[in-house]
């Protein structure tokens, strides 16, 4: 390129320059003209500053009369300039419709924003960008105010003329959304990726999940553990236990679909594949109207729900199983969501799944198969995929589909001198759930969902002993089908109003066979309920309420329930703040906890329907009261609680002694402190936690009638330690000391009895004795680095119960086989020591 292309190039650029420049110091802001002209023309104007907001025109002519301005003002602006008596000059905007356009972009990474929503406030018009983030409206009143939101990202408000005044696209910036004082409280809660929100709940974003001692993936059940208040008693994530209540009385949803079913390898790990679910909400009180069963807490998870322009998606693998998930986008307005997860046990093993399977069978005959030729055949799997269909900018469907699977299968061969005997059991347990779902934006102001799931478990499970040459089914299955339609209504920018009304049908069906003797069981029963929902909600600034009130009625019991629920939160100032919780609850279905049908000590409990008579609705009233200070990152939380649960029966909570096979129906009373002091640097999250409480049972027909609840732990303490050594590494120490789990033990020097025809193990009054404190260390790592140009990946190690602590979990005592005069001891213990480690791709 020569000398005088360059000169030629250089000097139409300055020219350029100079003209853009030139121009722009003609035109002058529209309220800045307007003053000078009152002061020079004696005349005054009437308008709103936001119609004269961002245009600029140039100056008029000197010498020119009041009528001459007039025109011109009306000639070089989208505004009607009108003269009044006395001077007086009116400025609004013309009664026309314009065309606009504009690009909407990511302030962070200038990409374009593909299917944001645009709206035009106060009109039934509205759109969504492109592919190019772009979007076109005709016919806009000049005079309204377009409303811009994408989900994630912070909504923005802009005047239609400031659009149309623009000769190309304007470029509009949205920057990611930072949840307000009044939404989150505690934006980074113990570790990155877990929120305290003002109405109490816990919320966990698992992509921007740190790391917690022991982990090495955001296990969702497993995580919500470390939560003052939440524990598991026998380390089953299938049974966490908040505030003292069982696993069975948490209600359990997937994206609205109710699940009866939690956990892989029988409780040990989360059945929910963490990397497509994005969201999960934990409320211990002070629920939404809108959620009904779960007497003791609802764990609410969410998966992705924003449809994105391009492929995303991961893989990866643990020393127990490897999954993976998709999000393809198929069309600019339709995506599809894909995951899926499958153990391969059955194909080699390590010793993180040695542990698991030794922990899961280690008091039953599986746990003992160094005698006889055994054979055991166990894997797990889950997958689910969701559709996503945006129809237009207002109106969308989503469909969910999930299934869970547990399957076990062990045989076991018996040779003498002349044949060979097999002893062979099976385990199924799965958990089938869909669900549809319309979410309709009327206008800015009103929108409705309207949506239907199905949710179907079975435990289906068969036992064939050698010894009584008898052979056992044992089937559960529950079904539930419920159809909602729900309504949000926004009264102004801090009032919202919430109703909604819910019908829905139980089924659950018990059956068991023996053949030897001869017996067949089959119980079957169906509950309608239905209910209406209404709530009102206030946020500003430092102050949050919620009140509502749900009244349920059951058809078969021709019986209403009414539960009227609260939650409020007060900033008292910058540092303190004090809330208060409160709720009515009820829920149908219970697990019943069968010993003489137990199939390979494992999975005990069976659902079952209330009957309104030896099977109560199952009723919870609970309140908490809260003070919370948070300044320079330290975090303290103190709350007190009070929770009572009545209509429970002894079959339900598992007693080990002698009213475990009582029809009786009694309630536990629970009330304690949790308290949680959480420091933070840039690099460095530590905390320290404490739970006290005090839990009994009272059931009348018992001797005596009030004694301590099977899952009483006085105290519990639990810290951590995690240090970011830099963006990408990071470690977590961490370790739990609590008091060890109420058991019975038999009456010293008479230590079994007849009953009938056979003999069981004579028990004292219940849960008069401890087990020894529960302590365990653990210890993780995680290392992320670049793996491709486009894909990250990370490593992450763990270590459980790092000093192999022999903790016991639960104990109980049976019959001895050899004289039945004595009985032995069975203890159940918790994890070794047990390293696991996972490899994961991000792209």
């Amino acid at each position: 390129m020569g000398a005088k292309t360059l000169n030629i190039i250089f000097y139409l650029l300055l020219n350029t320059c100079f003209t853009f420049a030139q121009n722009q110091e003609n035109k002058k802001p529209l309220s800045f003209i307007l003053l000078s002209l009152e002061k020079s023309h004696a005349i005054k104007f009437s308008f709103s500053d936001a119609d004269i907001k961002n245009i600029f025109i140039e100056e008029p002519p000197k010498e020119i009369t009041v009528s001459q301005l007039l025109s011109f003002l009306n000639r070089k602006t989208i505004l009607q300039f009108k003269a009044l008596d006395h001077g007086y000059i009116t400025v609004s905007f013309l009664d026309k419709k314009v065309a606009i356009c504009g690009t909407l972009l990511d302030y962070n990474l200038s990409k374009p924003l593909l299917l944001a929503t645009i709206k035009v406030n106060g009109h039934p018009i509205g759109t969504t960008t492109n592919n190019k983030g772009v979007f076109y409206l005709k016919d806009v009143p000049i005079e309204s105010t377009i409303s811009v939101s994408y989900i994630g990202f912070k909504s923005k408000k802009i005047m239609a003329h400031e659009l149309f005044m623009n000769s190309v696209c304007s470029s509009i910036f949205l920057a990611e959304k930072v949840e307000e004082l009044s939404e989150i409280i505690m934006p980074k809660l113990l570790t990155s990726g877990l929120q305290k929100k003002a109405d109490g709940s816990i919320v966990l974003n698992t992509e921007k999940f740190g790391i917690l001692p022991g982990l090495v993936a955001p296990d969702i059940l497993k995580t919500i553990k470390i939560l003052p208040g939440i524990e598991s008693v026998n380390e089953s994530i299938s049974n966490i236990n908040v505030r003292g209540g069982t696993g069975d009385q948490n209600l359990m949803l997937w994206d609205g679909i109710k699940m009866y079913h939690s956990g892989h390898f029988f409780g040990l790990i989360s059945a929910y594949n963490p990397y497509l679910t994005k969201k999960v909400s934990v409320t211990k009180n002070g629920t939404s109207s809108a959620f009904s069963d779960g007497v003791s807490a609802t764990i609410n998870m969410e998966t992705a729900d924003k449809i994105k322009n391009k492929i995303s998606g991961g893989a990866g693998f643990n020393l127990l199983s490897s999954d993976a998930f998709i999000e393809i986008p198929i069309k600019e307005n339709i995506a599809l969501h894909v995951s899926a997860r499958r153990s391969f046990t059955d194909i080699i093993t390590t010793p993180t799944y040695n542990n698991y399977f030794s922990r899961s069978f280690q008091d039953n005959s599986i746990a003992s198969n160094a005698v006889n030729n055994t054979e055991s055949n166990f894997y797990f799997y889950d997958y689910s995929f969701k559709i996503l269909y945006d129809i237009n900018f207002n109106h969308t469907i989503r469909g969910n589909f999930i299934h869970i699977k547990n399957n076990l299968e062990y045989l076991e061969q018996y040779t003498n001198e002349t044949t060979t005997i097999e002893e062979n059991s099976t385990l199924k347990q799965e958990n089938l759930g869909a669900k549809i779902n319309w979410n309709a934006d009327w206008n800015s102001k009103f929108s409705t969902n309207v949506s239907a799931f199905f949710s179907d478990y079975k435990i289906n499970s068969s036992d064939y002993n050698k010894d009584t040459d008898q052979f056992q089914t044992q089937f559960n299955n529950v079904l539930e089908t419920a159809v909602r339609v729900h309504s949000k209504y926004e009264l102004s920018n801090v009032f919202f109003f919430t109703n909604g009304f819910v019908f829905n049908e139980i089924g659950v069906k018990n059956t068991t066979t023996v053949n030897a003797p001869t017996f067949s069981k089959a119980i079957k029963n169906i509950l309608l309920k239905s209910a209406l929902y209404s709530e009102i909600e206030y946020n500003k600034n430092t102050s949050y309420a919620r009140f509502g009130l749900r009244a349920n009625y059951f058809d078969k019991f021709k019986k209403l329930v009414i539960e009227p629920r609260i939650t409020m939160r007060k900033q008292l100032n910058s540092s303190l703040s004090l809330s208060f919780e409160g709720e009515f609850k009820n829920q149908t279905t219970a697990q019943k906890i069968d010993f003489e049908d137990n199939f390979l000590g494992i999975e005990k409990r069976r659902w079952i329907l209330s009957d309104n008579k030896k099977t109560p609705i199952i009723k919870s009233k609970q309140a908490s009261f809260g003070v919370a200070y948070n300044k320079n990152k330290l975090f303290i939380d103190l709350t007190g609680f009070y929770k009572k649960v009545e209509g429970i029966t002894a079959a339900n909570q598992g007693f080990y002694n002698n009213t475990q096979s009582f029809n009786s129906t009694g309630n536990y009373e629970v009330k304690g402190i949790e308290f949680l002091i959480n420091k933070q640097t840039n690099n460095i999250s530590t905390w320290f936690s404490y739970t006290y409480s005090k839990n009994e049972y009272t059931f009348d027909v018992f001797d005596p009638k009030k004694f301590t609840n099977s899952l009483d732990l006085s105290h519990s303490l639990s810290a951590a330690f995690n240090y970011d050594i830099n963006k990408d590494l990071k470690v977590s120490f961490g370790g739990v000391l609590r008091s060890g789990k109420p058991y019975t033990k038999p009456i010293k020097g008479n230590e079994t009895i007849q009953s009938g025809n056979r003999t069981i193990v004579n028990y004292d009054n219940p849960n008069k004795e401890r087990l020894a404190n529960f302590f365990r260390m653990d210890v993780s790592g995680s290392y992320r680095f670049s793996f491709f140009q486009k894909t990250k990946a990370t490593i992450r190690m763990g270590f459980t119960n790092i000093t192999d602590k022999k903790n016991i979990i639960d104990t109980y005592y049976v019959v001895d086989v050899k004289n039945e005069n004595n009985v032995s001891r069975i203890n159940n213990f918790s994890l070794p020591f047990t390293p696991n480690l996972s490899f994961r791709l991000r792209f």
